[in-house]
């Protein structure tokens, strides 16, 4: 049963979705129907913006970590509205970049922060789960606002486009106002000042995550969790996979209705929304998190293969064929993402959490920049070979997934369990021997 702070979660979410499901769907169109921009510049300026909010988003989720994760949240949500608002003046490139780098940053760094929010009010058992719940709720709303932008691109105005952006605008301004009604947490900074500075007869201990606090960006330094996150970032390659690649393969090299590509979007939403909670209750710590990805790049190379059948088909037999490799697509997505955040949050420090989250999440960001250019040449260029090329890499990733989560598992409970010095402590040798733990008897039998 859901708490209140998951329940509002969830309906912060909800929020946003909406809002983001309408922007997706008439954004393009905006910016080079409206805006005047040409699709080449729309792409470069986005390529751009995503590859600084990659980089700003590790910076936010640290604050995240020393300011609060729901203050963090609250500012960014409007920041992300306000930038949204900002489009809407945008007559020229680089008022677009300009516009595009602060939309980017702020959606990237409200990511991380409602990852540390939610990491600081939900307990690690139930983690997964609500992430999971949090999904479905995520492609729901997603699914409504895509409705509403479709009315807009059915009128074709630039009024109607105008509306959209509103809206966008509405939902984020709503979304920080339910997360400003979940409970405040204490900022990372202000455990550490306690550790540091523990009262009179407490003992000084050093930060969770072995790093002392004076250290910054401590993830860009942890090299088994680096790797870890670039393994997922190979995985999320299938992103564009639906959003463009089908709809270019569908029209491009089989019979089947251009329509389908719609269709197969829906399709994968309503499994998500109906399936994911059930796909990520079997994972519940590292191994079965391992477990599941390893699961995920199988299925999604047998995905791959199905999809490359439909070359060449007629329209009922391509389509058929092109339904089956979105359902096994669609179980590959939500095994990875369960394995995914699993790892995310196990293998991050708990005073850094937004900090690390932050750094995770650039995988979606390199998804997002580079997925679009590696897919259409693989498969736009290559064919058959290229699907088959691309669902081959994903088992490789996944199963590299289990020696990489435990080597960063390994090294978080070697910095998480080290002893601070002495003379860090301020112990003396009798002080020392008089608080180490005296032999119990044994007895014999």
């Amino acid at each position: 049963m859901k708490t209140r702070p998951q329940r509002f979660l969830a309906l912060a979410q909800l929020a946003n979705s909406v809002g983001d499901g309408a922007f997706y769907v008439t954004s393009a169109l905006y910016f080079t129907r409206v805006a005047g921009l040409g699709p080449e510049r729309v792409g470069l300026g986005l390529t751009l913006a995503w590859a600084v909010g990659s980089l700003v988003g590790v910076v936010l989720g640290r604050l995240a970590d020393r300011r609060g994760a729901r203050g963090t949240s609250v500012l960014l949500a409007l920041g992300t509205g306000a930038a949204v608002g900002s489009f809407l003046l945008v007559r020229g490139f680089v008022p677009f970049v300009l516009a595009a780098c602060a939309y980017a940053c702020a959606q990237s760094g409200l990511a991380a922060a409602r990852q540390a929010l939610l990491a600081g009010l939900v307990t690690p058992g139930e983690r997964t789960g609500m992430l999971a719940r949090l999904q479905s709720t995520l492609n729901g709303g997603l699914a409504i606002g895509a409705a509403a932008g479709g009315l807009a691109l059915n009128a074709g105005t630039a009024t109607a486009y105008r509306a959209v952006f509103a809206l966008d605008v509405v939902c984020f301004l709503v979304c920080a106002l339910i997360l400003l009604r979940l409970p405040a947490m204490t900022p990372a900074a202000a455990t550490d000042e306690r550790r540091m500075h523990p009262a009179p007869g407490e003992r000084r201990t050093r930060p969770v995550g072995g790093e002392r606090r004076e250290q910054r960006f401590a993830v860009l330094r942890d090299r088994p969790y680096a790797l870890v996150a670039l393994l997922n970032a190979v995985l999320l390659l299938r992103m564009p996979l639906l959003s463009l690649a089908l709809p270019l393969w569908i029209t491009e090299r089989t019979a089947a209705p251009a329509w389908l590509a719609s269709a197969l979007f829906v399709l994968n939403t309503g499994i998500v929304m109906l399936f994911q909670v059930r796909a990520a209750r079997a994972v519940t710590g590292i191994p079965t998190a391992v477990r599941a990805l390893r699961r995920s790049g199988v299925v999604m190379l047998a995905s791959c293969a199905v999809f490359a059948l439909s070359a060449g088909r007629s329209a009922w037999p391509a389509a058929l064929l092109l339904v089956a490799g979105a359902v096994l697509q669609v179980i590959a997505e939500m095994q990875q993402s369960a394995g995914s955040w699993q790892l995310s949050f196990d293998l991050a420090p708990a005073d850094r959490m937004g900090e690390y989250q932050g750094f995770f999440g650039t995988g979606v960001t390199v998804a997002r920049t580079l997925g679009p250019l590696v897919v259409t040449s693989l498969l736009l260029g290559w064919g058959t070979p290229g699907w088959l090329l691309l669902g081959a890499l994903m088992p490789v990733a996944a199963c590299a997934m289990g020696p990489a989560a435990r080597r960063a598992a390994g090294r978080a409970r070697k910095t998480a369990t080290e002893p601070e010095p002495e003379s860090n402590l301020g112990l003396t040798s009798e002080s020392k021997s008089k608080l180490e733990p005296k032999p119990l008897p044994v007895a014999v039998s």
